[in-house]
């Protein structure tokens, strides 16, 4: 069977053809980078806004459900032991919705330095409070490609990337 090769078209672009057009290209690109600079700005400054606009008009309402809900807690709280028959339930059933007391996952605060905790683990024999997690140095082995090169299943890749720096001035802050 013979194989059927297509070919795709090439790309409409405008290729240069001497330094001064290459120049004048790179002077599009910084153009248009700018132009889209500016559009972000503005497009970030709408968004800052409407966001704004909407906090503000969010605010009455959220301040609502704060102060029912700390109503609701503290009568709860009252009854607790009536509410959950004893305490033998954490969910209280209302014709509205429900109540419910749920324990939080357990959380690790240290109140010392990693250092001394885990210099304190390992003289009481606390080995399972530590994690031994060995990782590769990648910046090591960067350094030495000649050492690494002979390490079976690894291997440093490089490649070359094609960048396009328009010239731009900054602005001074005063002027």
């Amino acid at each position: 069977m013979a194989k059927t090769r297509i070919k795709s078209a090439a790309a409409a672009v405008d290729v240069p053809q001497n330094r001064e057009s290459a120049a004048s290209a790179i002077a599009a690109i910084g153009i248009a980078s700018r132009e889209m600079t500016r559009i972000q700005a503005e497009m970030n400054d709408a968004l800052a806004e409407i966001k704004e606009a909407y906090e503000r008009e969010a605010e009455p309402y959220r301040l609502k459900i704060d102060a029912l809900t700390n109503g609701l807690q503290i009568y709860c709280e009252a009854n607790r032991a009536a509410l959950t028959n004893g305490y033998k339930v954490k969910t209280v059933e209302f014709t509205s919705g429900q109540a419910i007391w749920r324990m939080n996952t357990p959380s690790v605060r240290l109140t010392d330095t990693e250092e001394n905790i885990i210099a304190y683990c390992t003289e009481r024999g606390l080995e399972e409070f530590i994690r031994r997690t060995p990782s590769l140095d990648k910046n090591a082995i960067k350094s030495n490609p000649e050492e690494a090169k002979h390490v079976p299943g690894l291997r440093i890749g490089q490649s070359e990337a094609f960048v396009v720096v328009p010239f731009e001035v900054e602005l001074s802050e005063a002027a």
